[in-house]
């Protein structure tokens, strides 16, 4: 989950990460295979405090050459672990997926520029991070609302242009 959080990456690149592509040094997740087969979502991004902190902890207890890993073996899925978490916290009809998206939400509403969004979740067109996530950041029409005051006073105290014409 944490990796999930930290990264914006889907399971499947999460689930295929080996300490291989981990470089704890200079701080970076590398999900892209090593088999230069092209796959959807994948990134090289940096390592956050909260992601450092539990890969330095996973490393130390690492069996095998993947991250994610149980009592020796890789992980495959976590279906059923994810559904219980869920479960536990009370929450329904939400998706793993849906973390991908919050990770997208959360930088933009901090004022990411969305070309940084789309290189860490690994979009190689920004106009795909635009149409997906746009929507939840109307702040960024602010100026062209502006734009749109017809009203009688561009600003307190002075009349404008067009007071006293017909639109």
């Amino acid at each position: 989950m944490v990796l999930l959080l930290a990264t914006g990456a889907c399971v499947g690149a999460v689930l295929d990460l080996t300490w291989q592509r981990v470089d704890l040094e200079r701080g970076i997740i590398d999900l892209r295979l090593p088999d230069g087969v092209t796959r959807k979502g994948r990134a090289v991004v940096p390592m956050n405090r909260m992601a450092r902190a539990a890969l330095e902890s996973a490393y130390q207890a690492r069996l095998t050459d993947h991250v994610v890993e149980w009592a020796g073996r890789r992980v495959r899925s976590i279906r059923t672990g994810y559904a219980a978490a869920v479960a536990r916290a009370g929450l329904v009809d939400v998706n793993i997926h849906q973390i991908r998206h919050s990770v997208a939400v959360r930088m933009l509403a901090a004022g990411q520029p969305i070309e940084a969004v789309a290189q860490y979740l690994g979009h190689r067109n920004t106009a795909v991070t635009f149409r997906t996530y746009a929507r939840f950041l109307p702040e960024h029409l602010a100026g062209a609302a502006e734009v749109l005051n017809f009203d009688r006073f561009t600003e307190p105290g002075r009349a404008s242009q067009t007071s006293g014409k017909r639109l």
